[in-house]
C-alpha cells in the first residue's frame, strides 16, 4: 500500500486546525515519541469508536506513525487545548478483524460521509473485516495507568 499524494497535503492542513480545536469529526493528533530521534512526533489520525473500544487504523500501512506508535506503546491525543495519555496495543490478524467488524464498521457506517470515506479514501471493506485488516496495521488505545487527563 502506498500513501496516496493527497494525505500530506491534508497533514499540513489538519494539524494546525486541529491544534486550534477546530473539530474534523473523529480526526485528532497523535504525538509519539519517535523510535530513533526519541522527539515527539505529531499526526493527524482518525479515532473510531464504538461500544466503549476505540482504537486506530493505518489504511496505508506501515507509515511512520505506525512503526513509532509499535515502538513506544504510548502517545497523546490531542484537539486543541484537550489532550489525553493513552497506551496502545497492537491487535493481532483475528482481532484487528474483530475490531474492523466490531468497532470501525459501526463507526463508519454513523454517517455517509463516514462509510463513504472508510470505503472510498481508505479502501476498508468494512463488510469484510478480515480481508480489510490484510496490511492495516490496528492498535487499540486505552487510557494511560497513573495518568490523569488533562482536562481534570
Amino acid at each position: 500500500m502506498r500513501v496516496p499524494s493527497w494525505v500530506p497535503f491534508f497533514n499540513y492542513v489538519a494539524k494546525p486546525l486541529l491544534a486550534a480545536g477546530v473539530p474534523m469529526g473523529p480526526d485528532v493528533l497523535l504525538t509519539i515519541r519517535g523510535r530513533k530521534s526519541g522527539l515527539p512526533r505529531t499526526t493527524p489520525v482518525t479515532i473510531a469508536e464504538n461500544s466503549g473500544r476505540r482504537g486506530v487504523i493505518s489504511p496505508f500501512g506501515e507509515v511512520n506513525w505506525v512503526r513509532n506508535l509499535r515502538a513506544a506503546g504510548r502517545a497523546t491525543i490531542s484537539v486543541g487545548r484537550q489532550k489525553e495519555e493513552v497506551t496502545a496495543v497492537e491487535l493481532g490478524p483475528t482481532e484487528a478483524a474483530e475490531f474492523i467488524r466490531d468497532v470501525l464498521g459501526p463507526h463508519a457506517r454513523r454517517s455517509r460521509l463516514g462509510s463513504w470515506f472508510v470505503r472510498t479514501i481508505d479502501k476498508i471493506d468494512v463488510d469484510n473485516p478480515v480481508e480489510a485488516a490484510v496490511g492495516r496495521p490496528v492498535f487499540e488505545l486505552h487510557p494511560a495507568p497513573g495518568i490523569l487527563d488533562a482536562n481534570e
